[in-house]
């Protein structure tokens, strides 16, 4: 088809679309079309029963079968356990199919009334109903298949557990760095604690040497309670003893230069010379010989 026969047809079609739009106005104008879709009906289909096709179609395909292949049963519901003689047929109106619960035990009760109906049957024919023990089924997915699906599962196991590896170890991380700033703090508070017990015995508020001796007990294992309730005060530790077997116990250090009532009544030592300097030497600024300066000793030498 030439470019001349395409260009013909596409101006028609759009000559016609044209004619179509100015049909729709005027029909617009007119008031012929209302609102929303117009489209054109054909009419309304008329519902066929026709029976007679539907059994001729029945017959084609109908096969006479054996009911051991066929294995169709009809039944209603199963017998009450309540009260096992009596049949209960379903009815319409005594099930509500808006009741779930009621509509699926109709259907459950069918299926068990259908199986007691059935298995007979199976027996009277020597039909087995029971899968023997040592029975293995051919499957329906090949072996090449099952190995897919196999190495995917172990592939997802092996991910699950390294994921969960990794998480463990994340938690190990995060439970050593706790470790390790818990006992970072408690170094420092230590520290801290001795350094101002050495201030405090420093200063002369404390007289108390525990905090060289490293690490003590707590405080309710250094006493023990009497039979009357008094508490007992312990003696000092066995490194304590020890150094004081070592190198001897020289005394009460601390106070041994404070005055006392007898000290301070006992005036024998005292020197008024010495005290207001005045003794022998300390005569003061008219006792005292100085070295000339250096001028002067210059000019003595000059002499000289």
């Amino acid at each position: 088809m030439s470019d001349y026969e395409n260009q013909s047809l596409s101006e028609s079609e759009s000559e016609e679309s044209v004619i179509t739009d100015k049909e729709l106005q005027a029909a617009f104008s007119r008031g012929a079309l209302k609102p929303g879709l117009n489209v054109v009906l054909e009419g309304q289909k008329k519902a066929l029963n026709n029976v007679d096709g539907l059994k001729q179609c029945l017959s084609e395909f109908k096969q006479h079968l054996a009911w051991v292949e066929r294995l169709d049963v009809t039944s209603g519901q199963a017998p009450n356990v309540m009260n096992p003689t009596s049949y209960h047929t379903p009815d319409k109106a005594t099930v509500d199919p808006e009741d779930d619960f009621r509509r699926e035990m109709s259907f459950y009760r069918q299926a068990q009334a259908a199986v007691l109906k059935a298995l007979p049957w199976l027996h009277h024919q020597k039909v087995p109903t029971r899968r023997p023990d040592d029975y293995f089924a051919e499957m329906a997915k090949s072996d090449q298949q099952m190995q897919k699906i196999r190495h995917k599962l172990k592939s997802k196991q092996a991910a699950m557990e390294k994921s969960e590896k990794a998480k463990q170890l994340r938690a190990l991380r995060k439970y050593g760095k706790k470790v390790q700033t818990e006992v970072l703090q408690k170094r420092q508070k230590e520290k801290a604690t001795v350094l101002n017990a050495i201030k405090k015995y420093q200063k002369g508020l404390s007289d108390k040497l525990d905090f060289l001796d490293g690490e003590q007990p707590p405080p309710h294992q250094g006493k023990k309670e009497g039979d009357g309730g008094q508490q007992i005060k312990k003696g000092p530790n066995a490194k304590r003893r020890y150094k004081n077997q070592k190198f001897g116990f020289g005394g009460k250090k601390k106070g041994s230069k404070w005055n006392t009532r007898e000290s301070h009544n006992d005036v024998s030592s005292f020197r008024a010379s010495v005290a207001h300097n005045k003794g022998p030497g300390k005569a003061g600024k008219k006792g005292s010989s100085k070295r000339p300066g250096r001028k002067m000793r210059q000019k003595m030498k000059s002499r000289t």
